[in-house]
């Protein structure tokens, strides 16, 4: 999952790393952010990570949501700051904007803190959606993340088409069957 954002004038006040941030400020960010600035979202499926690996999952979702961004502003970007130490430049031959690496970048620049919450955002609710169908999983309470409910659920329900099958826990319970 990965998100960019072309920040509106004034931007929306407190946007930061959404990690850092409350749920009830990354939603009104999100609302505020969705209804003045533009932005696209890439999302890449479990199967295809499994299959191409997360690192370039991760370069190709950036590519997807900066070409949707493109489309959303009918233009191009004239570059893209990417929150990390990599970009996609040079690895995906549909990456076309000149980009520049920011470890740490939700933090420090306000676009990227943007792109930040609108993918956590995105991403939390379709687990929210996703624990209605797998409801063993606390999906709504963990977002997917390796919690103890989580494992415990995974050791005792097993996979769902939702996991991938390269993270580590479900590998290895694989590997046990």
């Amino acid at each position: 999952m990965a998100a960019a954002v072309i920040l509106c004038k004034p931007g929306p006040k407190g946007i930061g790393d959404s990690k850092k941030l409350t749920a009830k400020a990354r939603e009104r960010l999100e609302g505020e952010i969705r209804s003045r600035c533009a932005f696209g979202i890439g999302v890449v499926e479990p199967e295809e990570i499994d299959r191409i690996n997360i690192f370039a999952a991760t370069m190709k979702a950036m590519t997807l949501a900066m070409d949707r961004l493109c489309a959303a502003v009918q233009g191009e970007a004239d570059e893209a700051l990417i929150d990390g130490n990599l970009t996609p430049e040079g690895r995906l031959p549909e990456w076309r904007w000149p980009a520049r690496a920011i470890v740490g970048g939700d933090g420090k620049e306000a676009a990227i803190g943007a792109a930040s919450i609108i993918a956590k955002e995105y991403r939390d609710r379709l687990m929210v959606e996703a624990a209605q169908l797998y409801p063993h999983y606390g999906w709504e309470r963990n977002k997917g993340y390796g919690s103890k409910e989580h494992m415990a659920a995974l050791r005792e329900h097993g996979p769902t088409p939702l996991h991938r099958r390269s993270f580590a826990p479900v590998a290895q319970l694989e590997m046990e069957l």
